[in-house]
């Protein structure tokens, strides 16, 4: 099946290539001859990933899939949250450019930091580090949205380690592996127990038990 997945990141379309494997054909929204900057203006994950799937299909008439997805930190009472892609750019810097995820991890962790140290000079105990990726897909094959929803928990870590994945990959540790960040775990691994690898399998097996959606 031929799927236009609505997104210029390389991370995302490789990832979602390896999840889905074989039967599946995903082009990205730029091999689709979608060149311009697709708009997220929506206040939730499901909002911003129906955005984009709409403004595809509206303009292709062709299946397609789009997936909003971030990093959900309590400490920071959710954020980044939908804002994961564009964090530090939000403080008003013009050096923070958009979807740099070097400068949106120096943020979060001096964010982190600088609550743990005030916690420590009040005498209270440090703030928990918990944390999950969400991920929300969004299919249309006939112009109805169907959504698919994943995530997966863990904690920030203090400082980056490893080398694989992409965005905050380096500073997310999964609870399913506890003494490794999601950059430091095989990729197939990853992949098994990924937020965005949930969203997408459950898709999949909505197409596998509706074959007249394909």
């Amino acid at each position: 099946m031929k799927l236009i997945f609505a997104t210029g990141n390389k991370g995302k379309l490789r990832e979602a290539r390896e999840i889905l494997g074989e039967g599946y054909e995903l082009i990205s929204s730029a091999e689709a001859g979608i060149t311009e900057d697709i708009p997220e203006t929506g206040s939730s994950f499901r909002e911003n990933s129906l955005q984009k799937a709409k403004y595809i299909w509206d303009r292709c008439h062709t299946a397609c899939l789009s997936d909003d997805s971030g990093l959900e930190v309590d400490a920071l009472g959710g954020a980044p949250g939908i804002y994961s892609a564009r964090y530090a750019s939000m403080d008003g810097n013009e050096g923070s450019a958009s979807h740099d995820f070097d400068r949106n991890i120096d943020k979060l962790l001096h964010e982190l930091n600088a609550l743990e140290l005030k916690a420590l000079i009040e005498g209270r105990p440090a703030p928990e580090r918990t944390a999950r990726f969400r991920c929300t897909v969004t299919l249309m094959t006939d112009g109805e949205p169907r959504f698919f929803d994943g995530k997966i928990e863990g904690k920030i870590a203090y400082e980056r380690s490893g080398c694989g994945g992409f965005g905050y990959d380096p500073v997310f540790i999964p609870d399913a592996c506890p003494d490794r960040t999601l950059a430091e775990v095989a990729e197939d691994l990853k992949n098994s127990m990924s937020h965005r690898g949930e969203a997408l399998r459950k898709m999949a097996a909505w197409l596998e038990a509706h074959p007249e959606g394909q």
